[in-house]
């Protein structure tokens, strides 16, 4: 251990909060286990009252740390960095006060929100009985941490917020990226604006290129009025809609070792941004063997098809699929942004052909009659020419977000350890041949 630095318990260095919020006012915000994410507050809407859960109850401080008791934690962690007065939390979520005379808060943070840390408490979880996995305060405030003067602190907790903010960059800009190719697709094939435009005799706002692709009228579809030269296609004429299989789980030969990346809805549910590029687990030769569908390309559309319904995701990786998915592969020229995008837009048309009675499954023939608005090839190229490079750099920022949260986590057990120096890694960062 490094000089000065002591060994301690989280409990030695803060304390769990269980304080009712003070009812001074008709609405909150109230913060459930889904509403925090990887440090951030994901939700402010103010809440009547009335409306909370019952678990409704815990107020909260600046400085705070908010975990989730539920395991696994999936990333469901947040720290305080604003004025709270106006939130209250579920009791799901334990809120964590440091004790500002024994350590800095963010310093703590980015102990219990480790790789190292959240790996151990899901063991913990996973030792108790029940149904949802679950951590107490008592487990937290077991750990063990070295902790150095707070000036180190500090600095090991300042490096690691840059990090972290490059990667809150990254999921911003990703946000912004979407939302942009969202809205390209509601006004093209949706709303049609360039088509009710061109129909009233206005401008329709893009360019005469652009512009002349789309037509001047409507015609009557079984989906309504739709662009003339159009048509409504079944989704399955639009791609190859295949489903997955798990293999036999007892026979070692079919997942010890593997190189294959094999996904279950569960590597969608965690995703900040369709963009599947890593499986929890992965199967040998033998193992994509079992599986009718293979090893379906990158390019892949992937659709949650149960428990729930509408995990989305574009596979950046060759991969195999369990049977908890239906996968587009499309057919020559439709994007598979088109599909993607539409898969958001039908959300709700594909629940109404679901069905079940533990939970609702839509089959694959249920879902590859499902009707779409098929814009000419020309149209399509065109939407994709303005929306694949959107995409390309929602992939970019995706990979470097992971890069930097594979950095952090390994660099920060050796900084908290005193292993390594924050002033050692920026010297390196400077100039690798120091």
């Amino acid at each position: 251990m490094a000089g000065e630095w002591q060994l301690v318990t989280v409990g030695e260095l803060a304390d769990s909060i269980s304080d009712t919020h003070k009812l001074g006012k008709h609405s909150l915000v109230f913060l459930n286990t889904s509403d925090v994410l990887l440090g951030k507050v994901v939700h402010r809407t103010y809440t009547a009252v009335r409306d909370w859960p019952g678990q409704a109850k815990k107020s909260i401080r600046r400085n705070d740390i908010l975990f989730s008791e539920i395991r696994p934690a999936n990333g469901r962690w947040a720290f305080v960095d604003f004025d709270s007065e106006d939130f209250v939390v579920s009791t799901k979520l334990m809120v964590v006060r440091s004790r500002p005379d024994q350590v800095f808060p963010r310093f703590l943070y980015h102990f219990l929100t480790s790789a190292q840390t959240t790996q151990w408490l899901q063991h913990l979880a996973e030792s108790r009985s029940g149904t949802f996995p679950q951590i107490t305060f008592d487990q937290v405030a077991e750990l063990q941490l070295a902790l150095p003067p707070i000036v180190g602190q500090v600095a090991i907790a300042d490096f690691l917020d840059r990090i972290d903010d490059k990667i809150e960059l990254n999921r911003r800009m990703n946000e912004t990226l979407e939302a942009m190719a969202r809205a390209l697709f509601k006004s093209w094939f949706v709303d049609f604006d360039a088509v009710r435009a061109e129909a009233e005799g206005r401008d329709p706002g893009l360019p005469q290129p652009l512009a002349d692709l789309f037509p001047a009228r409507f015609v009557d579809s079984e989906l309504g009025e739709i662009p003339e030269g159009w048509e409504t296609k079944p989704i399955g004429a639009l791609a190859e809609v295949v489903g997955g299989s798990t293999p036999s789980t007892t026979k070692s030969e079919y997942w010890e070792g593997g190189r294959h990346c094999w996904a279950t809805p569960k590597d969608l549910s965690a995703l900040n941004t369709p963009v599947l590029i890593e499986t929890e687990r992965r199967i040998t030769d033998a193992g994509l063997a079992q599986i009718s569908s293979g090893l379906l390309p990158a390019g892949t559309v992937l659709l949650s098809s149960r428990a729930p319904i509408g995990y989305l995701a574009i596979a950046e990786v060759p991969v195999a699929i369990n049977q908890g998915f239906i996968a587009m592969k499309p057919t020559k020229p439709v994007p598979n942004l088109f599909l993607l995008l539409w898969a958001r837009v039908a959300h709700e048309d594909i629940l109404s052909r679901a069905n079940g009675s533990t939970f609702l499954e839509i089959s694959k023939s249920s879902f590859r009659p499902i009707p779409v608005v098929r814009p000419t090839d020309r149209v399509l190229s065109a939407f994709d020419a303005i929306a694949e490079p959107l995409y390309r750099s929602v992939v970019i920022n995706e990979r470097e977000s992971r890069t930097l949260a594979s950095l952090r986590d390994a660099l920060l057990p050796k900084l908290i350890s005193g292993e390594l120096r924050v002033t050692s890694i920026e010297r390196f960062i400077k100039d690798p041949t120091v």
